[in-house]
C-alpha cells in the first residue's frame, strides 16, 4: 500500500474472465478495478458509500478518460493508484488514476470526474454546498487532460440496441458504468481488435438507465480524426442520451 494515506495503492491479478480473445484484459475490466479502487480509497477517507449515505448524498460517476499503453494478460499482477486531484469547473471532483505492471512500467492512465447527489431530492449538490474537506493532491497527474464534453450530434448508425437486466444494474439501482464500457467496445467488430490497437476512450455519463430500459447504441465517424469514433446511447423510452462516448484506435 502506498505511504500517504491521499494515495491508494493495490495490486490485483488479472483473472482469466477479464480477458477478451486475443488475451488481453478488457477495457471494462479496467473501469471496474479502477471503479472499484476509487470507492476503497473513498471509504477510507471517510467518503465512502455507507459515509455519504448517511448525509443523505452519494457519488455518481460522471466522466472518466482512460489511455492504454499496454494490456496484460491472464496471471499478470498489475498495481492501480489512485488520489483526489481537484474540483473543477465547481462542479466535478476530479479524481486519478495510473496502472502499472509488475516491473512498475505504466499499463495505462486515467481521469475521472465525480458528482455528489442528494440522495432524497435526486439533485446535485456543488462542492461549495458542502463540507467534505477531501484531501487532494492536486501536483499529481495520472491523465493531465480535461475531462469536457464531447460534443455529439444526434444520428448515426445505430450499431446495437441494449435492455439490461439484473446482471447490469448496480447497488444504486441503475446501470453500472463498466456496463455501458461493455456495450461501447460491442459495437466494433472482432476484426477491428484483430488490426487496430485501441488507444483510448472517454465515456460520459449523462442520464441512468435502469432495468427494462432499451438503450440504441449510434456511432459516427468524425471524418477529420481517423480511428476516431463518436458513439452516444439513446434510451428509447425517452429519447434522452443516457451517455456519450469517444474512441480511438490505432494502427
Amino acid at each position: 500500500m502506498s505511504a500517504s494515506p491521499q494515495i491508494y495503492e493495490t495490486t490485483l491479478t488479472v483473472s482469466t474472465y477479464e480477458c477478451d480473445f486475443q488475451q488481453r484484459w478488457k477495457p471494462a475490466a479496467f473501469f471496474q478495478r479502477l471503479t472499484e479502487a476509487a470507492g476503497v480509497h473513498a471509504a477510507r477517507l471517510g467518503f465512502g458509500y455507507d459515509a455519504m449515505l448517511a448525509q443523505n448524498l452519494y457519488w455518481v460517476h460522471s466522466r472518466m478518460k482512460l489511455k492504454f499503453y499496454r494490456f496484460p494478460g491472464p496471471g499478470d499482477a498489475v498495481t492501480i493508484r489512485t488520489w483526489p486531484k481537484t474540483i473543477q469547473q465547481k462542479l466535478f471532483y476530479i479524481r486519478d488514476f495510473e496502472v502499472l505492471d509488475s516491473a512498475g512500467e505504466p499499463l495505462a492512465a486515467a481521469t475521472s470526474a465525480w458528482l455528489v447527489m442528494d440522495a432524497g431530492a435526486r439533485r446535485l449538490i456543488p462542492p461549495q454546498s458542502l463540507d467534505l474537506q477531501l484531501p487532494t493532491v492536486s501536483a499529481r497527474a495520472g491523465l493531465d487532460e480535461p475531462l469536457e464534453r464531447i460534443g455529439m450530434t444526434p444520428g448515426g448508425e445505430e450499431r446495437l440496441v441494449a435492455q439490461p437486466g439484473y446482471s447490469a444494474i448496480d447497488l444504486l439501482g441503475h446501470v453500472n458504468n463498466s456496463r455501458y464500457v461493455e456495450w461501447i467496445c460491442d459495437a466494433f467488430p472482432l476484426e477491428d481488435y484483430r488490426d487496430y490497437r485501441l488507444d483510448w476512450i472517454q465515456v460520459n455519463y449523462d442520464r441512468e438507465v435502469r432495468a427494462g430500459d432499451r438503450v440504441s447504441l449510434r456511432a459516427h465517424p468524425p471524418a477529420a480524426h481517423p480511428g476516431m469514433w463518436l458513439l452516444e446511447g439513446v434510451n428509447l423510452a425517452n429519447e434522452t442520451r443516457a451517455f456519450e462516448a469517444a474512441v480511438q484506435f490505432t494502427a
